[in-house]
């Protein structure tokens, strides 16, 4: 009876073979010039692929350039030569002919190619870019609802991302500096406008929320959580990304000074803030990629919003409570850090680096 593995292959003792050195053809490699996709002659192909990427890097070089007028025709003419099954491709292109009409104030415009891309969706990483490109056209267009309401299903969509807080709170808190009597002139371009775009009644209403008292709560608890969810990242920072969120929390506790609310206040918003913060659930609920159809999502209302109206601090404590900063940043839509964090979508998710 033979032990399993105890005989060996007959080729294993044979002698070895005697390879013949060949000499192998030489390789040409592609050279390309510098932007040789703008020659003239680039284009006059019958390969459609080949169009369609001499069209896109056209595109891509006149926005970084910030040609927007000569970006969007370029975009427009690779989309007629794009497959019908390339949708990635496809989604990319409208999504930069939208911010090419933002840019140029084509707010109608920006808005139906936002719309096609929603009905594209399929999955979360779609909805994400979906909605960091409709708080870049909230945010040109100086639609201050709508752009909060965005920002809202991010933080749903996301929730333990620190930077779709960080945004919604930056928000709330420069239109809490600006004059009282200006706020809600930002809500009333749209107002009667009921189903544009593809927005929800719910979502027209959360927009709509712009009185002093809910905006400072709302600036309040997205501050708190923003500095949770930094202290709790930057354990497995370093370098320039740990860098990034001791500046957050540094602008993060600055402006919770600002807003200055009571001891109570601070305490009680803390504890529904930090209720989903357990390690298990948030490796649970990090849906990156899943598909929108398996995917349930409570509402920013629901899951947070509608909790901290139970506690009754909108009653007891609000911004007429709290000693106003009279002066007005010049631009309320501006980053805090002078940077359009919104714009750039290859950081939208990368946020546990």
């Amino acid at each position: 009876m033979e032990i399993f593995g105890s005989t060996f292959d007959d080729s294993v003792f044979s002698e070895a073979r005697n390879r013949v050195c060949e000499s192998l053809s030489g390789y040409n490699a592609k050279l390309c010039e510098p932007e040789w996709f703008c020659d003239s002659a680039g284009a006059d192909t019958e390969d459609s692929l080949e169009k369609q990427k001499v069209y896109k890097f056209r595109g891509d070089l006149a926005m970084r350039q910030g040609n927007y007028q000569k970006a969007y025709e370029a975009y427009s003419s690779c989309l007629q030569w794009i497959a019908d099954n390339n949708l990635t491709i496809r989604r990319d292109v409208l999504e930069g002919m939208a911010r090419c009409c933002s840019r140029l104030g084509q707010r109608d415009r920006a808005l139906h190619l936002a719309d096609l891309l929603s009905k594209e969706a399929s999955n979360t990483c779609h909805l994400t870019s979906l909605l960091l490109l409709k708080v870049s056209i909230y945010q040109r267009i100086g639609d201050a609802g709508l752009k909060i309401s965005s920002l809202q299903q991010l933080c749903s969509l996301l929730p333990f991302n620190p930077w779709h807080w960080f945004s919604l709170a930056q928000t709330c808190l420069r239109l809490l500096n600006c004059n009282p009597n200006s706020i809600d002139c930002f809500s009333c371009e749209r107002s009667g406008d009921e189903g544009e775009a593809g927005e929800t009644k719910e979502q027209q209403e959360e927009a709509a929320e712009l009185s002093e008292d809910r905006l400072w709560i709302k600036a309040c608890m997205c501050f708190i959580r923003t500095r949770l969810l930094l202290r709790i990242l930057r354990q497995q920072q370093s370098s320039f990304v740990l860098q990034r969120s001791e500046d957050a929390l540094q602008v993060t506790e600055e402006a919770l000074q600002q807003l200055n609310p009571k001891e109570k206040t601070l305490h009680a918003l803390t504890e529904v803030m930090s209720e989903d913060l357990i390690s298990e659930k948030m490796r649970e609920d990090y849906q990156d990629g899943e598909s929108l159809s398996s995917v349930c999502l409570q509402s920013f209302r629901e899951r947070w919003w509608d909790k901290i109206l139970l506690t009754g601090m909108l009653e007891k404590e609000g911004w007429q409570h709290q000693t106003r900063t009279q002066q007005c940043p010049n631009d309320i839509f501006a980053d805090v850090s002078g940077q359009e964090r919104t714009e750039n979508v290859s950081n939208k998710d990368n946020f546990t680096s």
